[in-house]
């Protein structure tokens, strides 16, 4: 394959990726930013984390992927934006690490009083993710991934994407879960808190999927990737190894949510 090809699959493997963890990771996201509000008592923020926890590390699985396609293909620029989104990366991180410490701590057991700091760690660390990411997708839509971004776009970008979190978890959870959990989730939704299981919960859920997989393409469209990809052997090993284990990468992910998608009247992995 030419340079070009090369390249130019290079950059659809790192956006394919990045936009399967905003779909997928995203949700479980949000669905722990709405922790509180969904869940009102210890049973039900059982169940609202029973909805999460079957999927979150293979939807991280997808962050590391897009992570391996950016620092393998494109170093020069990884270097670049790293240096450059240090302040933003630090919080993202931090607030990535809090979240999964407050799931295995939640369900490793524990006293009352645990299970109350377990839940406040998976709330504020997915808040912090989301406004995290808000504050890097303004600075890579704003052209500037090489100094950190201020101003009017910071503004308006952080409380919109972590908005569209909220929601895209919202819509997870007005579909995944059962009893006052479920109703609450749809409510939020336009769904209403009655009626069938289905109703609108579904096209809803399709359509902040849509909108979270528009969020990394549009931020990154001005991103000179193809431009800073590495030359030679290099891409031509990386490439096609990436493109045989895409595919299993996909395999995999649908045979979880295929097994572990049902609904439970009570929770079964907390």
């Amino acid at each position: 394959m030419s340079q070009t090809v090369l390249e130019t699959l290079a950059v659809a493997l790192l956006s394919f990726f990045t936009v399967g963890y905003f779909v997928l990771g995203g949700a479980d996201l949000g669905l722990g930013m709405v922790l509180p509000y969904l869940g009102r008592g210890p049973y039900e923020r059982r169940l609202v984390l029973d909805a999460v926890v079957p999927f979150f590390l293979g939807n991280e699985v997808w962050l590391i992927a897009a992570a391996g396609v950016f620092t393998g293909c494109f170093p020069a620029y990884e270097g670049e934006l790293f240096q450059g989104q240090f302040m933003v990366l630090v919080p993202l991180l931090t607030g990535w690490m809090v979240r999964d410490t407050g799931l295995w701590w939640r369900r490793n057991g524990g006293s009352a009083g645990r299970h109350i700091l377990a839940d406040g760690l998976v709330t504020g660390g997915s808040w912090t993710v989301a406004l995290s990411w808000g504050w890097l997708l303004a600075g890579l839509a704003g052209g500037t991934p090489e100094q950190l971004t201020g101003g009017p776009l910071v503004v308006l970008a952080v409380p919109a994407v972590a908005a569209l979190f909220a929601a895209h978890g919202l819509a997870f959870g007005a579909v995944r879960l059962t009893g006052k959990p479920w109703e609450r989730a749809r409510r939020m939704t336009g769904c209403g808190g009655h009626g069938g299981r289905v109703g609108c919960s579904r096209p809803t859920l399709a359509l902040t999927a849509v909108a979270m997989a528009a969020l990394p393409l549009v931020a990154g469209a001005r991103l000179p990737l193809a431009e800073s990809a590495v030359t030679g052997p290099v891409l031509g090993l990386l490439v096609p190894a990436l493109l045989v284990m895409t595919p299993l990468l996909v395999a995999a992910q649908v045979w979880m949510w295929r097994a572990l998608s049902g609904r439970s009247a009570a929770p079964r992995f907390m």
